[in-house]
C-alpha cells in the first residue's frame, strides 16, 4: 500500500508503507527467527532491536511488545525466554560484597533448574557447536552479566576476576547439565553453592 506524504519541500511524496504482523504467535516466531539471523550476522553488539524489527517485517514497538530490551532477545532465541539477564544481575548484586559468590550460585542454579536439564543439553551444546553463536557469547556475557558485576568490584582487576567467575560459572553448567558428572549433577542446589561458592568469592573479592 502507498500513502501520500509531504515532502520536505512541501510536495506530496509516494511512500511505500510496509505491511506488518499481528503482535501474535505468528509475530514472535518471526522476531525470534530474525534474531536469530541478526545476532549471527551482526553480533551482539551490532545487532539492534530496530533491525531485529525490520528482518521480522514488524514494527519495533510489536519486538518490545514481547521482548522488553535486547538482553531478553538473545536468550529467547536459544529456548531460554524466561532467562532474564537484568534480573539476574540485579538479584546478584543487591547486597553485601563478600557473600557475592554465594548470590551468584544460587541465583544461576535456580534459572539453570528452572529452565530444565533437557533444555540445557540442548541449548549449551547448540551454542558451542556454533561458530555464529559462540562467538556471540563473549559479547552477550561482557555488555549484560559479567560487565554489570565488574562494575560493583572495587579493584583494578575486576575485568580479570570477572572473567575468571565465567571460567568457573560455564564449567559448573557444563558438568551438571550437559556433562552430568556425578556427583554434581545431582548434588541439591545448596551443596553446590557450598562447595562452589567460596572459589567464587575468592575471585571477586580475594588475593588471586
Amino acid at each position: 500500500m502507498v500513502e501520500p506524504s509531504v515532502g520536505p519541500g512541501g510536495g506530496a511524496e509516494r511512500v511505500a508503507r510496509r505491511g506488518r504482523r499481528p503482535a501474535g504467535q505468528d509475530a514472535r516466531g518471526a522476531i525470534l527467527e530474525a534474531a536469530r539471523m541478526e545476532f549471527a550476522e551482526q553480533g551482539y553488539d551490532g545487532a539492534s532491536m530496530r533491525s531485529v524489527a525490520r528482518r521480522a517485517g514488524v514494527d519495533p514497538g510489536t519486538v518490545r511488545h514481547w521482548f522488553p530490551e535486547k538482553s531478553a532477545l538473545l536468550p529467547a532465541a536459544l529456548g531460554l525466554a524466561e532467562v532474564s539477564p537484568h534480573e539476574i544481575v540485579k538479584q546478584v548484586v543487591d547486597g553485601p560484597l563478600d557473600r557475592l559468590g554465594e548470590r551468584l550460585v544460587r541465583v544461576a542454579l535456580k534459572v539453570w533448574d528452572d529452565a530444565g536439564p533437557d533444555l540445557m543439553r540442548v541449548a549449551l551444546p547448540a551454542v558451542l557447536g556454533s561458530p555464529e553463536l559462540r562467538s556471540l557469547m563473549p559479547q552477550f556475557l561482557l555488555a549484560e552479566v559479567l560487565g554489570p558485576i565488574a562494575r560493583n568490584l572495587p579493584s583494578e582487576d575486576a575485568a580479570l576476576r570477572t572473567s575468571l567467575l565465567g571460567s568457573q560459572m560455564i564449567g559448573l553448567a557444563m558438568a551438571r547439565y550437559v556433562v552430568g558428572l556425578e556427583p554434581i549433577a545431582s548434588l541439591p542446589a545448596d551443596g553446590v553453592v557450598a562447595a562452589v561458592a567460596p572459589n567464587l568469592q575468592r575471585y571477586l573479592t580475594g588475593k588471586l
